[in-house]
């Protein structure tokens, strides 16, 4: 009987083109999932499951790659499934916002951006949070540094967070002037 995939061929060019058919790209889909928590539950059962693909592989895998990171943190992942059912992810570091309120210490932002104001941070603390944002690949193509020390200090003023510089408070006294 003739298969659609031919896999015993002995032309070089005919298996070539067989294995490529048998890893085309079939889907691409996003998971939010947190940080060392991947378990074959919802939402990874019913994502991977209805593709056919290996559960406790990928909750081993992305368990594994999230171990740097505190138990529960967010995180952004992309899976690439194929028609040969396997799979490959991308895990994104977890999202600025939840970097911003974690550092400021808030559940949520402000319904009232630029008016109200729900905590503060400072220009230390997004340099801190930029510099982990850039270990993501896909960041490190479009922006360096100093522009997303700048993006996240605009993402602060939609939070509701004030941001300022420590300096300014040590050289401060009672008076409110600074000392030199």
């Amino acid at each position: 009987a003739s298969s659609l995939f031919r896999t015993d061929s002995s032309d070089p060019a005919e298996r070539l083109a067989c294995s490529n058919v048998m890893s085309r790209l079939t889907s691409t889909f996003r998971l939010t999932l947190g940080a060392c928590q991947a378990s074959p539950a919802p939402p990874v059962g019913s994502a991977l499951g209805q593709r056919g693909l290996n559960l406790m592989n990928f909750c081993k895998e992305f368990n594994d790659r999230t171990a740097a990171y505190a138990p529960g943190t967010p995180m952004q992942v992309e899976v690439r499934s194929y028609a040969d059912r396997t799979f490959d992810f991308d895990v994104s570091t977890p999202l600025s916002s939840y970097f911003l309120k974690k550092a400021a210490g808030v559940e949520k932002g402000t319904s009232k951006p630029g008016i109200e104001w729900v905590g503060s941070i400072s220009v230390k603390e997004i340099y801190e949070i930029a510099k982990v944002k850039m270990t993501d690949r896909k960041l490190q193509e479009r922006s360096n540094l100093r522009t997303m020390c700048k993006s996240l200090a605009a993402q602060c003023r939609s939070i509701g967070l004030k941001v300022y510089d420590p300096r300014e408070l040590v050289g401060a006294d009672a008076g409110g002037e600074r000392s030199v």
